[in-house]
């Protein structure tokens, strides 16, 4: 129980440290201010849920939680850069992120859906993150 807990949490954690990294990779691509005061609250909330997970990934394991990997991070970065070598557009990056978001929303959904006994800090964590990138989509949906 504790290991699925843990990964768990895991999983969450490279979720939110994703959708930062995808959001840092962005925002030097965004001219327009309102666009990117959205970015930085998006930012913001995952900040936040991977600030929670950190707290909570002490009560069960006295390592850090795990991040995304350098190849991924590489990955995600020439990914965005290729994408968005043509087109910059707020439409774009929305687009983009969506993708990103999306992926994560199915995972989250698949891991609430498969482990009913995991401890309810866990879950209430992993439900918050499911719901955080539900919302974000509704937002970034303005800017298609």
């Amino acid at each position: 129980m504790e290991n699925e807990n843990l990964n768990i949490l895991d999983e969450v954690n490279k979720g939110a440290t994703m959708g930062m990294d995808a959001i840092h990779y962005v925002s030097d691509k965004v001219g327009d201010e309102t666009f990117k005061k959205v970015l930085d609250v998006e930012y913001n909330k995952y900040k936040e849920i991977h600030n929670r997970v950190c707290r909570l990934y002490d009560n069960y394991s006295d390592k850090e939680p795990h991040e995304t990997n350098t190849m991924n991070k590489m990955m995600t970065w020439s990914g965005i850069q290729m994408k968005t070598m043509s087109d910059q557009s707020n439409s774009k990056i929305s687009e983009l992120l969506m993708q990103g978001t999306n992926m994560g929303i199915i995972e989250g959904r698949r891991l609430l859906n498969q482990h009913h006994d995991i401890e309810p800090d866990v879950e209430q964590i992993l439900n918050d993150f499911v719901v955080m990138q539900e919302d974000s989509v509704e937002t970034l949906k303005k800017y298609l």
